[in-house]
C-alpha cells in the first residue's frame, strides 16, 4: 500500500488516499521515517535487512540447491546466531526455495478416457427397512511391498 501511495501522491495527495484504502496517513508517514532513518526501524527488521544478503550468498553459492535447513546451518557454521523460522520466513518473502528431491507418490492414476460411474441412489442414504442400499468403498493401506486394498 505504501508503495502505491508513494506512485500516485503526485495525483491525488496523501490524505484522499488513505481516507480509500485502509491504512493511517501516520502509518504511510511512519513508514517513511524509518525508510529515510534506518535507526528508527525495529530490531527485527534491522536484523531482516542484515540477515537478507547472506541468506541470498549462501542460496546462491550452493547453486539455488539448498533448502531451508540446509541455508540454516551453513549460516550457523558462518557464525550466525539465528532461529531455522526466521531464515524459512525470510527465505519465504525473498521468493526463493530449495529443490525438493524426489517424485510425489501417485495412489491412483485416473483414466480421462473411462465412463463416471452413474449414481445409481441419487445421493439417497436413508432407507424405509434393513438390506434396501448396500454402498462400498476402496480403502488402502501402505505397506513396506506397497499400497494393499482392504
Amino acid at each position: 500500500m505504501v508503495r502505491f501511495i508513494d506512485d500516485h501522491r503526485g495525483e491525488h495527495g496523501v490524505e484522499p488516499i488513505c481516507g480509500v484504502l485502509p491504512i493511517a496517513p501516520s502509518t504511510y508517514y511512519c513508514h517513511l521515517a524509518k525508510r529515510a532513518d534506518p535507526s528508527r526501524l525495529s530490531d527485527r527488521a534491522r536484523q531482516d535487512e542484515a540477515l537478507r544478503p547472506e541468506i541470498l550468498r549462501v542460496f546462491e553459492e550452493n547453486w539455488r540447491v539448498y533448502g531451508v535447513r540446509k541455508v540454516w546451518r551453513q549460516l550457523g557454521r558462518e557464525g550466525f546466531d539465528v532461529a531455522r523460522c526466521t531464515v524459512a520466513r525470510l527465505m519465504k518473502s525473498m521468493g526463493i526455495q530449495g529443490i525438493v528431491r524426489g517424485k510425489p507418490h501417485r495412489t491412483t492414476i485416473p483414466d480421462k478416457k473411462a465412463p463416471c460411474p452413474l449414481d445409481k441412489v441419487n445421493r439417497q442414504f436413508r432407507v424405509s427397512a434393513p438390506n434396501m442400499l448396500w454402498v462400498s468403498d476402496f480403502t488402502y493401506v501402505a505397506t513396506w511391498k506397497g499400497f494393499v486394498y482392504v
